[in-house]
């Protein structure tokens, strides 16, 4: 039965605190997530489009519907083995929409590899480290969000708010046809805002909320001099070495220390907003990690503004010759992938091209260029009112631990909410960089958990209360 308002405001901080704490001390919570782990949602296995379709209408169905939500499987035309979940709540004309987001899919379970005979599709506890494939990546992260969603609706009888999940099977592929599936159905998937959890925290024991995500693109730079390799005491002097060639046409892109040194390669500027959003992020001193270089990278930048704010170049492979059994012979032949990390603001356009006149232009036009799939950069301002609306929500239960972070260093589908939809996206992660996610032992942790629940669901009450949200507005359809 629905109840006054009064009554909420009154009541409900109290008694969500306290169900709350009976919904992870009972072990409800584990339970739910042991059922999530144990499907074998293998995004490259050969069951893949089995396994992800029952998680779909098995596990997140039921779910879904204990929050009153509609909600049906529909088919992926790029890629028909990983089929999307979309489901609503339409609560009014007069509140706003979030528009949320999880993957069901992991990456292989790597059983065999785990420590202490764990088994990647039975959730285990030991201490505060909950072991199991998805625990962190994505499968606690949703479910942590969609049983907050419940629990409201549960104790106040509404959200305050419309509701649209989207939930993937292929983002651990890479997202094919989440473009093309958001562009064909952008009317059913309009919001005013996005709200998703994935990736890490800054640290465990710093909140975090990002906002986008970096880009990537691959660049192979290549010398086929000759065939074969040549003696190095009678040629040497005389053939140009394929590898001294290419790792010095490597040096006129990023030199020794780091720094982008190819004008092609960097963005046009460090907005201000961003650089606001990094001053108080500590990179430093993040536990588990290794040390961090303070020499490494641009000297002008801090260390949080370098991989969060800017672009980086990273050797990725080096290739001539045979390093374990070398011969005494000149390389005719040298390859070495770099990896671009980039942020908004970088040009992509004709960039291979770019970067070969840049070693045209150096003296290295035997070096030749080409380029793999880029994956583009997103991001949302910090200055938007929604995210600072958030960053107050998630203050009121964390204090100024909170981390906003204008996207994070590596990827994620944030483009296809930003640059489809036409969103502001606001990210809040329940995970921490040392989860081993994509690796044996993958962990959810229980104390971070916890306090993602609490952050979850004041963020879901507050959004409820038209006093202190933005005010619901039409929002302009995106561009074609």
């Amino acid at each position: 039965m629905m109840r006054s308002a009064a009554h909420d405001v009154a009541l409900e901080p109290r008694h969500l605190a306290e169900t709350q704490e009976r919904y992870f001390a009972s072990g409800a919570f584990f339970a739910e997530l042991a059922e999530l782990v144990a499907a074998r949602t293998e995004s490259a296995g050969e069951d893949a489009s089995v396994a992800c379709r029952a998680y779909l209408k098995d596990r997140m169905g039921p779910l879904l519907e204990e929050i009153g939500c509609t909600w049906r499987v529909l088919e992926n035309e790029v890629c028909p083995s990983a089929p999307f979940l979309v489901a609503r709540r339409t609560e009014g004309e007069d509140v706003p929409t979030v528009l949320m987001y999880g993957h069901a899919d992991v990456v292989a379970g790597q059983a065999g590899h785990w420590g202490e005979g764990r088994d990647p599709w039975t959730l285990r506890a030991e201490g505060e480290r909950w072991y199991g494939r998805g625990a962190a990546d994505n499968k606690g992260q949703h479910l942590i969000n969609l049983a907050a969603l419940r629990m409201l609706v549960q104790h106040k009888g509404r959200l305050g708010f419309n509701l649209t999940v989207l939930i993937e099977t292929g983002e651990e592929v890479g997202s094919p046809g989440l473009a093309e599936f958001a562009a064909a159905r952008r009317e059913e998937l309009r919001a005013d805002v996005f709200v998703g959890s994935d990736g890490p925290r800054l640290d465990a024991d710093v909140p975090t909320l990002f906002l986008g995500a970096r880009g990537g693109v691959n660049l192979t730079l290549e010398a086929d001099l000759r065939a074969g390799q040549h003696h190095s005491g009678n040629w040497g002097g005389l053939l140009r070495n394929a590898a001294t060639t290419v790792a010095a046409a490597i040096g006129t892109l990023v030199d020794g220390h780091g720094r982008i040194t190819c004008e092609a390669l960097l963005p046009a500027e460090l907005p201000a907003s961003v650089r606001a959003a990094l001053a108080t992020v500590d990179v430093e001193a993040r536990a588990g990690g290794p040390a961090v270089d303070r020499d490494w990278g641009d000297p002008e930048l801090t260390a949080a503004e370098r991989v969060f704010g800017w672009n980086t170049l990273e050797v990725l492979a080096l290739d001539a010759g045979d390093a374990d059994a070398p011969m005494n012979a000149i390389p005719g032949r040298a390859r070495a992938v770099l990896q671009l990390r980039f942020v908004v603001g970088t040009d992509l356009e004709g960039l291979p091209g770019r970067v070969q006149a840049h070693l045209d232009a150096h003296g290295y036009p035997m070096v030749r260029v080409r380029a793999g799939t880029a994956f583009p950069a997103s991001r949302t301002d910090p200055d938007h009112p929604w995210v600072q609306w958030a960053a107050d929500s998630v203050r009121r239960r964390v204090g100024d631990r909170l981390a906003v972070l204008p996207n994070i260093g590596g990827s994620l589908p944030n483009h296809v909410f930003t640059d489809v939809l036409g969103l502001p996206t606001v990210w809040m992660p329940h995970s921490y960089p040392g989860c081993n996610q994509h690796a044996p032992d993958e962990h959810l942790l229980e104390p971070l958990a916890r306090e993602g629940f609490a952050m979850a669901l004041g963020l879901f009450d507050d959004l409820g209360d038209p006093a202190g949200r933005p005010a619901p507005r039409p929002l302009p359809r995106p561009a074609s």
